[in-house]
Parts: C-alpha cells; sequence; structure tokens
C-alpha cells in the first residue's frame, strides 16, 4: 500500500489550517524534501529516458482522494473516439486486494473489480468494452502491453498518474504532445499542506497543462487563488443520469420520480469515493433528500450491509455498483454520473495531439 493509499476518508483538519495539521507539518516538509529529490533525479535522467511513441493524456489530481477524474476519462475518451482517434486506457488498478495484479492485464466489462480495481470495470462498462483498458503499477510496462496487443491505438489516457515518474514524457507546455490535466473540484487545495498534515500529493503550484474544474455547485468564495489566475482551465459540470434498478437496468426512473415516491426518512444514498459529498449534493439538486452514508474510498460491498439499511429505495453510485454483482436487493438503484467535455477543451487538445512527434527529433 502506498503512502498515500493510507489516506482512503480525508480528515477534517486538512480543510482548514490549526493545531492538528501544524503539529503534522514538520513531517509535511520532509515529505515535499523527497519530492524535491525525485524531481531532481527525473530531471537529471529526462535526456537519457525514451518516452513512449503515442502521446499521453495523463488525467490526475494533486489532492488525495477524488476528485471527479473517472467520468472525465470516459468522456475524453468517447470524444476522442468522435475525432477520430483512437484511444487506450491505463489505469494502476486502485483499490485492489494485495498485489493480485503481478502483469499488464486487460480489463472488460465481465473483469472482477477486487482484482482489476473498481474504476477500471467500470471505464470497461461505461464505453462499452469500445477501448482496449490495461491496468498494471508500471505504466510504462502497461502501455508497452497494450500497444502491442492493440497497435491502432494512437493516444493513451492515463487513469492518474502525474506523479509517476517512471514514465518519461513531453508535456505540451515543452513542445511536445503529451497533456497533463490536474483535475479540480469545489474543495481546492485544502490547507494547501502537504501530505500528512494537508491533503496535498504535491504542492499546489505544481506544473500542468490546463486545470479541469469539476464543480457541482459554486464554491461559498468565487475567488480563485493567485496561482490559477490567467492559466489555462476548463469547467466541467458532473450530471446525473436516470437510475436504474442494480438487477434490473432496464428499468429505469428520473431522480425527481424517486423524490416524489419516497419519503426522505425511506431513501438512503451511499457512497464510497474520495468525495462521497459530491453525490450527495449533486442528489440533493434533484430533489432527494435523505439519509446519507460516506465510506471509505474503494470500499466493498456484501448483502449484511445492505440489509442493514432501514430504506425502501437505496441510491448507489456506479463505482459502487460493479462491486455489488452478487447482491440481490430490489431496493438499490444506480445513479450514473457523466460529464461532457466544452468544445473549447475539445480543439484545444486536438492541436496539441497533432503536434509532430518530438522524440524523432531528440539524440
Amino acid at each position: 500500500m502506498s503512502f498515500t493509499d493510507r489516506f482512503r476518508k480525508a480528515p477534517k483538519f486538512w480543510e482548514r489550517r490549526g493545531p492538528t495539521s501544524l503539529l503534522l507539518w514538520p513531517l509535511s516538509w520532509l515529505y515535499g524534501l523527497v519530492l524535491r529529490v525525485r524531481k531532481l533525479i527525473a530531471d537529471l535522467s529526462i535526456f537519457n529516458a525514451k518516452a513512449v511513441g503515442v502521446p499521453i493524456i495523463i488525467v490526475g489530481n494533486i489532492r488525495v482522494g477524488g476528485t471527479g477524474k473517472t467520468p472525465i476519462v470516459i468522456a475524453l475518451a468517447q470524444k476522442l473516439g468522435e475525432l477520430g482517434w483512437k484511444p487506450g486506457i491505463i489505469s494502476r488498478g486502485y483499490g485492489v486486494k494485495g498485489t493480485q495484479i503481478v502483469a499488464p492485464t486487460q480489463v472488460t466489462d465481465e473483469s472482477d473489480p477486487s482484482i482489476v480495481g473498481d474504476e477500471p470495470v467500470l471505464l470497461a462498462r461505461r464505453t462499452y468494452n469500445q477501448f482496449p483498458i490495461w491496468v498494471y503499477p508500471k505504466r510504462k510496462e502497461t502501455i508497452a502491453a497494450l500497444l502491442r496487443n492493440n497497435p491502432s491505438v494512437n493516444v493513451i489516457i492515463s487513469d492518474d498518474g502525474l506523479q509517476h515518474a517512471g514514465l518519461p514524457r513531453w508535456p505540451a507546455r515543452e513542445g511536445g504532445r503529451d497533456i497533463e490535466f490536474v483535475v479540480r473540484d469545489e474543495r481546492g487545495e485544502g490547507n494547501r499542506f502537504l501530505l500528512p498534515a494537508g491533503p496535498l500529493r504535491e504542492p499546489a503550484q505544481r506544473e500542468r497543462d490546463a486545470t479541469l474544474m469539476t464543480i457541482n455547485q459554486a464554491p461559498k468564495s468565487a475567488r480563485l487563488d493567485e496561482y490559477f489566475q490567467g492559466r489555462r482551465a476548463f469547467t466541467l459540470s458532473p450530471q446525473l443520469g436516470l437510475a436504474y434498478q442494480l438487477n434490473d437496468t432496464s428499468k429505469q426512473q428520473s431522480l425527481e420520480s424517486i423524490a416524489e415516491q419516497y419519503l426522505p426518512t425511506a431513501i438512503t444514498a451511499v457512497a464510497a469515493l474520495g468525495n462521497p459529498q459530491r453525490f450527495f449534493d449533486a442528489l440533493l439538486k434533484h430533489g432527494i433528500v435523505g439519509k446519507c452514508i460516506a465510506r471509505p474510498d474503494h470500499s466493498t460491498y456484501t448483502s449484511a450491509f445492505f440489509n442493514g439499511i432501514q430504506a425502501k429505495c437505496i441510491l448507489l453510485t456506479e463505482k459502487d455498483a460493479v462491486k455489488c454483482a452478487d447482491i440481490t436487493d430490489e431496493r438499490i438503484w444506480v445513479v450514473p454520473m457523466s460529464v461532457t467535455i466544452p468544445d473549447s477543451l475539445s480543439a484545444w487538445m486536438q492541436s496539441i495531439l497533432q503536434r509532430p512527434d518530438p522524440n524523432q527529433y531528440t539524440l
């Protein structure tokens, strides 16, 4: 388990500076020192490292926990497919038990999420196996396996990987074709401290080609941090779709219909996400008021867990639903979440990916 994997549920002191975060600040300073040493090593060896032969789009975050990357990866893959590209998707496979992934592994909609991870299985299901999806912690080996088995792929989308130093790349800001997106939600950078005093895996000023703002609702303060002023950013607003029954996906209904059918005391929403409050807030916008159960990211589910919920209607995220294949409970309705890629982002991304390969000019 990596250092950042230990923080699957964000502690409250991460959001604002106080006695606890200040007490842990020396550890954050040491963590930052390690980051600086790693970056120096990577910078010194960059000219000896050979980047992969296709452009890479990295969708990551500097904050621990989910900021809404998976719906963006799905939307980017679908948009690139519409534009004539042949994307492939790679992932580390977060949330698996132990060291189940011992080699690059292809994921389909029938893969076991306990072996390959819940997010890769969700990616396969939402894209109907249209794009090859491979998982393995060593991303360069994952890409090699993907391209070897799918030679027509001409662009890679990496679900996370901003901090993966073993993947040489030429970001667009350096004249290359690789794009690094930092996904940022309404929580921002919290208290702006690095782990463990704060939620950041890297400093807030980390370079990136663009910031993708995933905003459910306008933050209490409309002010953006100085770093973001004048820099490239795109706003992507997550949207909830029709809910479908877990055991019979042909049965669908709107969230407004659910709100009318059931009293708030009869509805329970469950989410095991990096930011479960995002799901609950989105439901509230559709009139869903009820009990909310937030679980640590990548949590698993059993029939006993749902049997213990006293509700007539249970609302679940799609990411959670992929781990409920063996559960038969007619009360469970799955709520899909999606984002739309704006034309401005699509056009800018196209202009980067169509650049000449910078690797052919290196010695």
